[in-house]
């Protein structure tokens, strides 16, 4: 099973490879890391905070972009080319196909992820500006919300179209950075219903708020272990609930 699931990882990481979106993507992202160098230089206070701030969120951007907009198209393009129907024939379940597709995605991603901040150490450390484990919890809850978020498109990608998916994942990332707003809202509200439709929308969406230490990491503020553990266990929580959702769902699927 094990060796099937990485086959099936290590095709998709080639194709994902060759994709052009994948390209202009990362392209853009590493331009805008350049930039923030440039920004830096141009102002005459927090010149370092810039950097980082410009730097870290054009990381997460971008890589969050990529994991929806490349993972969307993940089943569509099989069963368009219908090579899906081939690869199904073999001694392959549909489970093990939807895992391939999503560990070598992931593992696409983290690899473009790992790039972008060895570029961004780079320009850093030519800056005269040190990383501390800050940075390093920073990007290491990243790699767990591209986790997260490969998960989702992986999701959606299993029954439905390719722009639906884009947007629905596009949606889910956008309310997911809001769900803490979501719960004060139903806090603060005196009308029931909205009490528990905030509520129950706080509990079904992903809390990307836990996954972003990037205000922390540039400001030099304190980050307890706490706050890297546990949004950890938690994304591995989520990712493994939406991954049997997936699968649970493209079983089901018919593609006539």
């Amino acid at each position: 099973m094990i060796t099937r699931i990485f086959t099936i990882a290590w095709n998709t990481g080639r194709e994902a490879i060759r994709s052009r979106l994948l390209y202009t993507l990362f392209f853009f992202a590493l331009v805008l890391i350049l930039s923030s160098l440039i920004l830096a230089n141009i102002s005459y206070v927090e010149r370092n905070r810039i950097l980082h701030d410009i730097g870290m969120a054009s990381i997460r951007f971008f890589s969050v972009a990529i994991a929806i907009f490349v993972g969307v198209g993940l089943i569509h393009k099989e069963v368009e080319r219908r090579t899906v129907y081939t690869i199904l024939s073999k001694p392959l379940s549909r489970g093990e196909f939807l895992l391939g597709k999503y560990v070598g995605l992931l593992g696409t991603l983290w690899l473009q992820a790992a790039i972008m901040v060895a570029v961004f150490a780079a320009i850093s450390l030519l800056r005269g500006v040190s990383l501390d484990a800050g940075h390093a919890a920073a990007f290491g809850l990243l790699a767990v919300e591209l986790a997260v978020m490969v998960a989702i498109a992986t999701l959606f990608s299993a029954f439905t179209t390719p722009m639906l998916a884009s947007l629905f994942a596009g949606g889910v990332w956008i309310a997911g950075n809001l769900t803490r707003n979501l719960r004060d809202l139903g806090v603060g509200s005196e009308v029931e219903i909205v009490r528990q439709v905030t509520a129950l929308l706080h509990r079904l969406l992903p809390d990307l708020t836990s996954f972003n230490l990037s205000i922390e990491a540039a400001h030099g503020l304190p980050i307890a272990a706490s706050d890297f553990w546990l949004p950890t266990l938690y994304g591995a929580a989520y990712v493994t609930i939406v991954l049997v959702c997936a699968v649970t769902i493209f079983e089901r699927r018919d593609f006539k």
